[in-house]
């Protein structure tokens, strides 16, 4: 029971962090013309809202995530797009991430979060993840010893 709240705790938190905020509020109308979205704050401050990729193009990596077991489970997953949907397992989803010069210098952060399978013994237990970035697999839980997803942060 413990595990499923810590997981249920892990996830509702995940999900959390995955909401953004919005970053424009309409500006008032002009007589006689359309509401204008006023500029989020780095446009004010004259940066650009995108990074901007590295010099000669950014380091690009191929990202596969996989969740293993069998029926259906939530899974959320961030890095190559994301998203939190119910998924017939096994699930995997493969994408490229392109890095920009700061995120080779400090990370970027790819995740896959599984919601619960049942296990072989007849209880509920995390479903089993599995992170690759370029053939190698860099981060892998069982969703027995370690009920916290899988999470790897790509450099370079």
């Amino acid at each position: 029971m413990r595990r499923t709240i810590t997981a249920v705790t892990l996830c509702a938190g995940a999900a959390l962090l995955l909401v953004g905020c919005g970053g424009a509020e309409p500006k008032p109308a002009p007589e006689g013309g359309k509401q204008q979205p006023q500029p989020a704050a780095s446009q004010d401050k004259g940066q650009d809202p995108a990074p901007a990729p590295a010099v000669g193009g950014g380091a690009k990596h191929e990202v596969v995530l996989e969740v293993g077991g069998t029926g259906r489970t939530a899974v959320m997953y961030n890095g190559i797009g994301s998203g939190f949907e119910q998924q017939t397992l096994p699930w995997s989803k493969s994408g490229t991430a392109e890095l920009t010069a700061a995120e080779q210098k400090v990370g970027y952060l790819v995740s896959v979060v599984p919601g619960t399978i049942t296990g072989a013994d007849g209880k509920l237990q995390q479903a089993p993840c599995t992170i690759k970035v370029d053939g190698k697999v860099v981060a892998e839980s069982d969703g027995v010893t370690n009920a916290k997803g899988c999470s790897y942060k790509i450099k370079q």
